[in-house]
């Protein structure tokens, strides 16, 4: 089984993450900000991942610490699933419509980290989630699961519909790189030899 417990404790938060890289989309989710709560329940739902996120952050201050930590954590505990990738379909992409919003994301689990994020967004917050800790969240992830993304907001004007699009996106670009490929019978899709 593909999955994982991480745990992660600073003086600034205390994060515990569960995850199953094959699970059906069940999740429970707690880190005090309401949106990101929110935008973490689906990405579970349209990654099927089985996933459990328990963070408490020093709010009082603001969301950055919380948002970014859980960043870190869940990119830790998809690379520690993945183990040595043996099988998976390595590459993911989507482009996922919320009404006049349109993400894309395209996704390589290289081991290679990087982040391409083109969205821009008009308001401060979305409920109490700064909308700047979109970037974070997935830069934090994707820099600690060792993968490449590319995430765009092709075009929207509502923020709440943009960040959601670009959550979705990413779940199932995810959802279909993580995914093994029968036909690999258990080899790594890189002429290395190793991701």
């Amino acid at each position: 089984m593909r999955q994982t417990e991480l745990k992660r404790k600073t003086a600034e938060t205390e994060i515990v993450v569960r995850l199953s890289l094959d699970g059906s989309g069940i999740a429970s989710v707690h880190t005090g900000i309401g949106f990101f709560d929110h935008m973490l329940l689906l990405l579970a739902r349209h990654a099927r991942l089985d996933l459990v996120v328990e963070a408490q952050g020093d709010l009082a201050t603001d969301d950055h610490h919380t948002a970014e930590d859980v960043g870190i954590v869940l990119g830790q505990a998809i690379g520690r699933a993945l183990g040595d990738k043996r099988g998976i379909q390595r590459y993911g992409h989507a482009m996922v419509p919320m009404d006049e919003a349109l993400a894309s994301a395209t996704i390589d689990l290289s081991g290679r980290a990087y982040l391409v994020f083109d969205a821009q967004f008009t308001a401060d917050r979305i409920g109490d989630f700064s909308t700047q800790m979109t970037e974070e969240f997935f830069r934090a992830l994707v820099f600690q699961a060792g993968m490449t993304a590319h995430l765009a907001c092709v075009y929207g004007r509502n923020d709440h519909h943009k960040t959601e699009a670009l959550f979705k996106a990413f779940a199932r670009s995810l959802r279909d790189a993580i995914c093994i490929d029968p036909r690999l019978e258990g080899e790594i899709l890189s002429t290395k030899g190793v991701l």
